[in-house]
């Protein structure tokens, strides 16, 4: 008997592929005219009151300044006859080059420096690497420590040195008589080291959190690295963690060699009791004596733009220096 026929089974039709998805495009940022226009604006809106408070409080004094150094006072019939302004041209520019006392405050403003940036800035980074290092404990407590100094403006902080310094009145000469040292702060040649101490102690603690600002952002793994090289803490402060900010260094330095050359209220105050100072000790100071004690406005304007063109050189100088630094 033969075997039933069966039917093969019928093969189902092909199904179409489901369509693959694609990745979705990140949104692009809205781009056109339009567009370009709003950034503008945004950019002007942070700039713009920048640049005018610049232009009100910096630009416009200087050619104020400029202008007046072009003129003098002259006052004729014995004194008794008035002031009249007249054109100098660079008359005043002249005098203020050939003033002795000018060029001479110059001079003692380069010893202050010779002083006062390696104690300062070697003082500040010292206190910075150890508040860094690994030992260091209680590290918040010494940073506003040593930063409450400056928190102090710096006209009361030369009235508390100018107090401290007095005999009679001062704890700090009681204890150097009681040692037998007699220091007197405002002699002929140790007045200088009394500015530097005032100005020393008040930017020291400012200058050591921006060092320690610095070295926050030194790479851990480098540090690490040193250690596992067999690198003591000594030489992995001054052989990597130093030059690793060199430029917050040389970005201090520029700032000491600026306000430096400005220095007026701590020699001003000392100069009080210190009479071998002089009224013309700094730059800032012949120029407010010429102007409120002298009356000789054209003067001070030309000692001003001088001070200004010495500082703007001055801050090339250390900037070029700074930069073959960091290169190296």
């Amino acid at each position: 008997m033969a075997a039933p026929l069966t039917r093969p089974a019928e093969t189902p039709p092909p199904q179409p592929a489901p369509p693959t998805k694609r990745p979705a495009r990140p949104a692009r940022a809205a781009s056109g005219p339009g567009a370009r226009r709003g950034q503008r604006r945004a950019v002007a809106l942070f700039t713009v009151p920048f640049f005018a408070l610049f232009t009100a409080v910096t630009v416009l004094p200087m050619l104020y300044a400029a202008w007046m150094s072009l003129f003098r006072e002259e006052s004729s019939g014995l004194g008794f006859g008035g002031t009249e302004r007249v054109f100098a041209g660079f008359g005043n520019f002249t005098e203020a080059l050939g003033n002795e006392a000018f060029l001479r405050s110059f001079g003692h403003i380069a010893f202050y420096c010779v002083l006062y940036i390696p104690a300062m800035v070697g003082g500040a980074l010292v206190l910075a690497l150890l508040v860094d290092s690994a030992m260091a404990r209680a590290r918040r407590f010494f940073q506003i420590a040593y930063f409450l100094p400056h928190a102090v403006p710096g006209l009361i902080a030369s009235l508390i040195w100018l107090y401290l310094y007095t005999p009679g009145l001062s704890p700090i000469i009681d204890v150097l008589d009681a040692f037998g040292a007699h220091w007197n702060f405002f002699g002929q040649d140790e007045a200088i080291y009394s500015v530097v101490n005032i100005s020393a102690w008040q930017w020291t603690g400012y200058n050591m959190i921006i060092f320690y600002a610095g070295l926050q952002a030194v790479p851990r793994e480098v540090l690490e690295a040193a250690t596992v090289d067999g690198s003591g803490a000594l030489r992995t402060a001054l052989q990597v963690k130093v030059p690793m900010i060199r430029p917050t260094v040389v970005l201090t330095l520029l700032f000491t060699c600026v306000g430096a050359i400005q220095l007026f209220d701590a020699p001003k105050l000392v100069q009080l009791r210190a009479n071998t100072m002089g009224e013309d000790w700094s730059p800032t100071m012949f120029i407010y004596t010429a102007a409120f004690k002298g009356h000789d406005y054209g003067l001070a304007a030309a000692s001003s733009l001088i001070l200004a063109l010495v500082a703007g050189l001055l801050s090339f100088v250390v900037t070029k220096l700074g930069n073959r630094w960091k290169a190296s």
